[in-house]
């Protein structure tokens, strides 16, 4: 991984951006890898309580998308359209 992740860590604790940094990487993984879907969309769910603005979400993913290539945005559609212990890989 050659790329930065965004976060702000002037507003977001330290456990904050764990939990941010986590959703991030179950994203590669999802690229990479595979990775459950029920992890992923918890992951997500947290995420989601740290940024609940959809404006500063799209920011944030965009610039991971950016830096990555690896959409945050495909990668939860695709996980919501699976089924509870799914995996989900993405192309």
């Amino acid at each position: 991984m050659s790329y930065h992740y965004p976060i702000d860590e002037t507003y977001w604790s330290k456990e904050e951006i764990i939990d941010v940094v986590n959703f991030y990487s179950m994203v590669e993984k999802a690229y990479e890898e595979s990775v459950n879907r029920d992890d992923l969309l918890m992951a997500y769910t947290r995420f989601k309580q740290i940024v609940p603005s959809k404006s500063e979400e799209k920011k944030l993913c965009g610039e991971f998308e950016k830096e990555s290539g690896y959409s945050c945005y495909r990668t939860v559609k695709k996980a919501k359209e699976l089924s509870t212990g799914d995996k989900i890989k993405m192309n």
